[in-house]
Formats: structure tokens, C-alpha cells, sequence
């Protein structure tokens, strides 16, 4: 998969509202009632990094859970990136609150 330009990114960006461009990286941030809904959306969050074989970097601090995505095998942002934010974005409706 090429590296996305970024015009790409640009256009890309609207798809996933709440994520925030960070150099070569997307981000968000999600807030949860307690410590077990986090870890249960964590765990939502990797059957999809698993089924698209792209995996995210996962902060947990108690109740938050911050994701960043990038494709370290080509230095920056891809598709997967975006199909993946996309996945995550659909789980939030029931799972929490963006910050």
C-alpha cells in the first residue's frame, strides 16, 4: 500500500470526523464511563485491527482511550488508516464519548 499525499489526506480527513491529523499520524481520543467500559471497547477496537491486519498504538489511562494510526512500513498515512478510523468511529455511538 502507497503512502497517501497530502491532497489524499485532505479529502480524507471529513471521513473521519473526531480524529486529528498529527504529522504522520491520525488521533482520538475516547472517554468511557469506567476502567471495564475501556477495556471493552479496546477489545472492540482489535477484532477490527485483526480483520484488517493494521493495528494501532493504544494508550489507556483509566477510563480514556487514545488511538493513534499510522503505516510505520511506509512512513506515514494509508488507506488502512482511514478504514480503520472509520471501523472505530462506527463503535462509538454506543461506547462512549469523544474528548
Amino acid at each position: 500500500m502507497s503512502r497517501l499525499s497530502k491532497e489524499q489526506i485532505t479529502f480524507n480527513m471529513p471521513k473521519i470526523p473526531g480524529w486529528k491529523l498529527n504529522q504522520n499520524e491520525i488521533e482520538r481520543t475516547f472517554e468511557f464511563e469506567g476502567f471495564k467500559e475501556a477495556i471493552s471497547f479496546i477489545n472492540q477496537v482489535a477484532e477490527h485491527a485483526e480483520e484488517l491486519n493494521h493495528h494501532p498504538d493504544i494508550v489507556l489511562r483509566h477510563n480514556k482511550v487514545s488511538l493513534l494510526l499510522t503505516t510505520q512500513d511506509v512512513g506515514g498515512l494509508t488507506g488502512r488508516d482511514f478504514a480503520l478510523a472509520q471501523r472505530i468511529n462506527k463503535l462509538l455511538p454506543s461506547k462512549g464519548k469523544a474528548v
